[in-house]
């Protein structure tokens, strides 16, 4: 008989089986299947599986599906469906996109997909593929503001975002495949075709001194060479961004590359996928030469998050995508969930007694900072700085840039860690923020450090204290029923967090 020692406490264990959600998605190069641990704000990501099938390959060409391309792609689909059974998805829904559609054997597809997968698949207008992917970046990304581009085995989708606003979109035959199918194979018919298609796309007109959002593998593809040939500290897809300028001369000179068979990095990416770097290269400089966008940013997020976001009711589509990842992390491996709040609470506080200046976004990383400061307990005292560093810096999360990723993860190493100079980090993810953000990392760090010490991560007990200000002094005073906490440590902590605003410090019981 199993122990009862041995078994997880409630709290720790996973989401019911039946409120996971699966996204069947038959694109025209790959066919995905991801199962997320709910539909909510936050996806959490629990299986993802893709099969490169290149159903698009010559739909530009001869109009069909090619035989031995369904025939992998329905392959792949039955072990989806299996996949679903045995992990006992609680909802299923399936898409698919321009080779689908564009094809005139697509229908007779679908229909054998329908039957093997057991739903109905939806297959995407153009306008509805670029309205969905703009839905992904929307969930994706904090407040974005350009045009987001998804560059598919088939087509290319091209909208305008502000904000949660979506305009109407564009499809075109700019897919990897479809061009490499419609210029056979000569990147010089490729160029005039991208060339003309381009120039006449209004939307593009409207990207200039804004962002370009990067949707697709193959964009991610040429994303990943770029961080290994540049040296870049943090390996994460989503939020890479660069210069337009800078990406206009990378992708000139990987499309050169690319040709003669001299990229070294290459082997970072699938054997199927290499043929069509140069064409994702090819479509991209043309983007920048006709958009003229201030950066390129490259989105992980599109078609699949979208499509969830989507179903979402309003109010929580609203919600900030960080805040509420942080607050589900800290739900799941936080030791007292509500502490956070707490912790939140106390640092406004402080922030306004010490005369903190601060920003909307200061405020918001500081309150995600507070939600994500306790999942490091469960490590070696030693290691929690060092755990919870690359937890939060390489997180499968969205709604954050690289430096506000490096921002947190270091603000929770400097609680775990300390702010002395020996205790700073052995890593190469500072030389991401500016001197100011570092500063900042380690004003937040301490904030956290000292609200932890006071409250042992126990509810209910820094709503017990309060700050006061005397002169170029900052009191942290502790009401009489909890004046049994005050410590030296605490007062040698508080300190040192009132140095870091130019001010002295103590902790008294009043």
């Amino acid at each position: 008989m199993r122990s009862r020692a041995l078994r997880p406490h409630p709290s720790a264990r996973r989401k019911p089986k039946e409120k996971t959600v699966g996204v069947i998605d038959i694109g025209s190069n790959s066919v995905r299947l991801v199962v997320y641990e709910e539909l909510t704000r936050s996806l959490a990501p629990i299986f993802n599986e893709k099969v490169l099938c290149g159903l698009g390959r010559a739909v530009q060409t001869t109009g069909l599906l090619g035989e031995s391309e369904v025939a992998k792609a329905l392959t792949a689909l039955r072990r989806f469906h299996a996949l679903c059974k045995l992990m006992k998805v609680g909802q299923l829904y399936a898409i698919a996109t321009a080779a689908c559609r564009d094809a005139t054997n697509g229908p007779a597809f679908i229909a054998k997909a329908e039957r093997i997968c057991g739903v109905d698949i939806e297959v995407l207008s153009g306008a509805r593929e670029a309205k969905l992917s703009a839905l992904g970046v929307v969930s994706g990304v904090h407040r974005p503001d350009g045009i987001v581009g998804d560059l598919g085995g088939g087509s290319l989708e091209l909208i305008d975002v502000r904000g949660h606003r979506v305009r109407s979109g564009v499809t075109l035959p700019l897919g990897g495949l479809a061009l490499q199918d419609s210029s056979q194979k000569s990147i010089k018919k490729a160029v005039r075709i991208v060339r003309t298609k381009l120039a006449a796309v209004p939307q593009l007109l409207e990207g200039r001194g804004r962002t370009f959002y990067a949707v697709g593998g193959t964009w991610r593809a040429l994303a990943r060479i770029h961080i290994l040939q540049s040296g870049y500290p943090l390996r994460v897809m989503h939020g890479y961004s660069l210069p337009a300028a800078s990406a206009l001369d990378f992708v000139r000179r990987l499309r050169k590359l690319v040709l003669n068979n001299i990229l070294a990095d290459v082997e970072t990416v699938t054997e199927a996928r290499r043929p069509l770097l140069a064409y994702a290269a090819l479509v991209l400089e043309y983007i920048i030469l006709t958009a003229k966008p201030e950066t390129v940013m490259f989105s992980s997020f599109g078609v699949r998050e979208g499509l969830l976001y989507e179903m979402l009711p309003e109010p929580v589509r609203r919600e900030d995508g960080l805040l509420s990842t942080a607050r589900h992390l800290n739900d799941l491996r936080s030791r007292a969930p509500d502490h956070a709040d707490d912790l939140i609470d106390w640092t406004d506080r402080f922030v306004r007694v010490a005369k903190i200046k601060e920003t909307e976004e200061d405020r918001r990383l500081r309150h995600a900072a507070c939600l994500l400061s306790d999942l490091g307990w469960r490590a070696h005292p030693d290691y929690r700085g060092d755990e919870t560093l690359h937890v939060i810096a390489n997180g499968n999360f969205g709604a954050a840039t690289h430096e506000e990723r490096v921002f947190l993860a270091l603000a929770v190493y400097f609680r775990y860690a300390g702010i002395g100079e020996k205790n700073q980090p052995r890593t190469g993810l500072s030389v991401l923020l500016s001197p100011a953000m570092s500063e900042r990392a380690r004003l937040v760090g301490q904030m956290l450090r000292v609200g932890h010490l006071v409250s042992a991560a126990h509810p209910g007990v820094l709503p017990a204290t309060h700050f006061r200000a005397r002169g170029r002094k900052l009191v942290l005073a502790f009401d009489r029923r909890i004046g049994g906490l005050v410590g030296d440590r605490i007062s040698n902590r508080f300190k040192q967090l009132a140095r870091l605003v130019g001010r002295s410090g103590v902790a008294e019981v009043h």
